[in-house]
């Protein structure tokens, strides 16, 4: 069941599904929006074993900001032994993270849905 919630900033929404937490990003993921989420992003990679998926369907602009954000949850995911899912199916943000590698790293899965299903497979 999901637990909705207010946005925590006009860029980040977090809720609470099937034992996952969902960072929801939402709008222009820039060098501003990145200040506004990072400390929301860090206390949710910080617990141990955290299942997070990271919801960027609502976002309409990602640039490096963004994926610094991406990579940051990565890392700190994998050193806390968490499972980390990306959800993407925008063209342009999906372009970006074909031609950074940072797919390779993160792949993306078209729906929230799919990322839930993929919980008993570790991160990469």
């Amino acid at each position: 069941m999901e637990q909705n919630a207010a946005p925590l900033t006009r860029h980040l929404r977090i809720r609470r599904e099937q034992g996952h937490t969902v960072l929801e990003f939402r709008g222009e993921i820039d060098i501003a929006a990145a200040a506004e989420i990072l400390p929301h992003l860090d206390e949710a990679t910080a617990r141990p074993g955290a299942r997070i998926v990271l919801d960027l369907g609502p976002v309409e602009f990602f640039d490096c900001s963004g994926l610094r954000l991406l990579y940051r949850a990565r890392s700190r995911v994998l050193a806390h032994d968490g499972r980390l899912h990306l959800v993407c199916a925008h063209p342009m943000t999906l372009r970006v993270l074909r031609v950074t590698g940072l797919h390779r790293l993160l792949p993306p899965l078209p729906t929230v849905d799919a990322a839930l299903r993929q919980s008993g497979t570790p991160a990469p």
